[in-house]
């Protein structure tokens, strides 16, 4: 063989074109496909969803808005929401989708004083590519989002400049506010000007937007579960584009080919597009639904707790990009947010209303954090479960914690209220599964290096 032809044949990533492949191997490139790339699908299409928003506005309980613009709420997120699960009730949200193709974005950052806050800035692999944060000792100004192929020039006054390696990305700001009437009413400041708008908007002024008047649309979802952002029936339909969208990564040019090809065999062969059909469903149910359970991923911790440790720096780690995109997407950089994640008490049990637990952080043994923490409970939806006292999480915004004699704190979850000198430390729960989660904000060197762990969550 000659060089010039034996250079042809190894320069191909993947079956070359034309190739015939039998249903076995296209089951088995779509059910890894199907995995790997359902958080980006998963991001696209929500995506798909912002282009049909015609102004800033609320689609229920949540802001929603045109591509590369975003809203704010003005207070904690209600029970009600269903676009993200695992929602925090410690921090007034906002959200926005990028289309880096459209127009590069100035997203502004207003002087927060002492407050804690921090901006997550994703790409289409949820992977963060910005550090906007008090962690990161940000000024205030305003700071330019670009795709991966502008190469436009960097108008006067910007701050900053972050460079995306997709398109496709979404915004999350994330400010702290405590639990009282005055932190509320102080909050309302620095949150009238988060915003974001294409970079032709950008004059070098501060804006600023009364997020009280927005107009309503018609809610997201309204069951009980998270908004469905992925279809089986339309996955393999979309993912061209979300390939298009984002490169290969180094290392993952033969896997993109490898799909490509499939992907192009179907569209000429109904056999083969036959096989993609019955593929999807079966992965959602078989690959990704196990996923939504906590204790079914992770690094486990002592008491049956589990963490990770890459969030929104994924990379190549296809198993907890997707795990923790279909259980709890857009987790925040470890240098942001350490998470921390229970399903059940400290004998193994699933975490049930029916009983009563407490969890007990002896004196000195609070989450080492420079920012906050909390510890929230969620529904068997990973919801808020609605209750009178209005209350899903407890922590550092809790004024109301009573300490026991010896300094340690104990907080209770059940459905039943505990006796009344404990209630205030009370986390109500559904009667049925319900899980823990524990956030640690700006955690110290003692968090990330997992010299400090969670307590056992024990039955009473």
């Amino acid at each position: 063989m000659s060089n010039a032809a034996n250079a042809t044949t190894t320069s191909v990533a993947g079956p070359m074109p034309g190739t015939r492949l039998h249903d076995g191997y296209v089951r088995t490139v779509a059910q890894d496909t199907y995995f790997w790339a359902w958080p980006m699908v998963n991001l696209y299409n929500r995506r798909l969803v912002y282009t049909k928003i015609p102004a800033i506005g609320m689609a229920g309980p949540v802001p929603a808005s045109p591509l590369n613009r975003l809203g704010m709420l003005t207070d904690y997120i209600v029970p009600e929401e269903r676009i993200v699960a695992c929602p925090n009730q410690d921090v007034v949200y906002g959200i926005g989708c990028l289309a880096l193709d459209l127009s590069p974005v100035v997203v502004q950052v207003p002087d927060f004083g002492d407050r804690f806050w921090v901006y997550q800035v994703v790409d289409l692999r949820t992977d963060g590519f910005a550090e906007l944060g008090k962690m990161y000792g940000t000024a205030p100004g305003f700071y330019l989002l670009v795709g991966p192929d502008w190469d436009g020039d960097v108008p006067a006054g910007i701050t900053g400049v972050f460079h995306s390696s997709t398109n496709t990305g979404i915004v999350i700001p994330r400010v702290f506010r405590d639990d009282t009437a005055e932190d509320l009413a102080a909050v309302q400041a620095p949150v009238s000007q988060i915003m974001m708008y294409p970079v032709d908007e950008f004059d070098g002024v501060m804006k600023s937007m009364d997020w009280t008047t927005l107009p309503h649309y018609p809610a997201a979802g309204d069951g009980a579960e998270e908004v469905r952002w992925v279809h089986p029936e339309t996955f393999f339909e979309v993912l061209q584009t979300v390939l298009d969208d984002a490169p290969p990564l180094p290392g993952e040019e033969a896997r993109y080919a490898e799909i490509r090809s499939v992907l192009a065999a179907a569209a000429d062969d109904e056999t083969v597009a036959a096989v993609l059909a019955e593929v999807a469903p079966e992965a959602e149910t078989e690959l990704i639904a196990p996923l939504f359970e906590f204790r079914n991923y992770g690094l486990p911790l002592a008491h049956f707790w589990t963490t990770q440790s890459n969030g929104a720096e994924f990379g190549t780690d296809y198993y907890t990009r997707t795990a923790v995109a279909r259980s709890n997407i857009f987790v925040n950089k470890p240098v942001e947010t350490k998470y921390f994640y229970q399903d059940l008490d400290s004998d193994g049990q699933r975490l049930d209303g029916a009983q009563t637990y407490t969890i007990t952080f002896p004196a000195g043994g609070l989450p080492p954090v420079s920012g906050f923490w909390s510890l929230t409970l969620y529904n068997e939806h990973h919801f808020f479960h609605p209750n009178e006292l209005n209350r899903y999480s407890l922590g550092t915004k809790s004024t109301h914690l009573q300490y026991n004699d010896d300094g340690s704190l104990t907080l209770h979850a059940s459905a039943t209220p505990p006796a009344d000198d404990r209630r205030t430390n009370w986390l109500p729960a559904p009667i049925g599964p319900f899980s823990l989660y524990i956030r640690t904000y700006w955690a110290d060197t003692a968090i990330l290096d997992g010299t400090w762990q969670p307590p056992p969550v024990t039955k009473d």
